[in-house]
């Protein structure tokens, strides 16, 4: 056979094997509501309509995917593994639909995975000039907590928290995390904070992900504990910050996450002692594809913005 036979015979091999849309999504509605009934309200058809398609479906599978128990129908052990597979698959082109078509009306969009207390608290307030710079621009932000493939994910670039350390992309420092202590005034002055020391006896907010971080402080400080890992544990920065700004607690939290709250009052900050970790903030781009313009815009805006951020830091006083 030629290389054309074999590309046809492929071709006609996939499409056997794959069911009509109409047929999938009348099998996800009416596994999720557990009623042919009810799939075919959500699905402006016929109760009859949905039925057939399902039967047309499990003949094409050769398997059952639903039990017809009286009045009721429950999917059988194929129905649930066909399920879980099938809403995966409809999630992914839903996902890739919604991606297309947020390309209309702009002429160039920027894919960006960006970490969630990060771009909420730092990069969102600050994309209005970005976007002032490149009005033409579409955005597209999508929370990744870890390093990812950037072969297999749309994204044209990433903010990430570590080492300089990310498999086929290069990493370009941003700014290091400082962190310091802060609190409301309130919970401040009712616990009579003076000294280091004292935040041994009140509440302290941590978080899940940097169990080392207040022992670290409370080093730098000159305080000998061991009652450094005690207290409330969050799994984001963002919500230490509410937390802390509600007088829940002390928190050891990047400045640049909390300087909306320092500003307004909200929280002070407790005492100078900071801590400079080792890792650092980076913008991450693959290495081996060209930067589109969108992307080369993005990238110099956001290392000029950092490094306005880095010097706004250095010449802050205390407070």
């Amino acid at each position: 056979m030629t290389f054309e036979d074999n590309r046809r015979v492929f071709a006609i091999m996939k499409r056997a094997f794959l069911p009509p849309a109409e047929a999938l999504l009348a099998f996800e509605s009416a596994a999720r509501h557990a009623s042919f009934t009810r799939a075919a309200e959500e699905l402006h058809l016929t109760q009859g309509a949905v039925s057939k398609q399902v039967r047309q479906l499990e003949e094409r599978l050769g398997v059952e995917l639903f039990r017809r128990v009286r009045q009721r129908i429950v999917l059988t052990d194929a129905g649930r593994l066909y399920l879980h597979e099938v809403r995966g698959a409809l999630a992914q082109i839903s996902d890739a639909t919604r991606q297309v078509m947020s390309f209309a009306g702009s002429a160039d969009v920027l894919n960006l995975a960006v970490l969630p207390t990060f771009g909420t608290r730092w990069l969102a307030p600050r994309l209005a000039e970005f976007l002032r710079r490149y009005p033409s621009a579409g955005l597209n932000l999508s929370v990744r907590l870890r390093p990812f493939d950037f072969d297999a994910e749309p994204f044209d670039g990433a903010i990430h928290h570590g080492d300089p350390v990310w498999a086929g992309a290069i990493a370009e420092p941003l700014f290091p995390e400082d962190s310091i202590v802060v609190a409301s005034r309130a919970f401040r002055d009712r616990h009579s904070i003076r000294a280091p020391a004292d935040l041994l006896r009140v509440p302290r907010l941590q978080l899940a992900t940097r169990p080392l971080a207040w022992r670290q402080w409370f080093e730098a400080a000159g305080v000998d504990t061991e009652a450094a890992y005690q207290g409330q544990r969050f799994d984001q920065f963002g919500m230490i910050a509410e937390a802390a700004a509600h007088h829940l607690g002390a928190a050891l939290m990047p400045r640049l996450f909390v300087e909306e709250e320092l500003a307004a009052g909200k929280l002070v900050r407790l005492f100078d002692t900071s801590l400079t970790g080792r890792s650092a903030y980076h913008f991450v781009y693959p290495e081996r594809r060209t930067l589109r313009p969108v992307v080369a815009t993005f990238r110099a805006w956001l290392l000029e913005e950092a490094r306005a951020a880095r010097i706004g830091r250095e010449t802050m006083l205390p407070g």
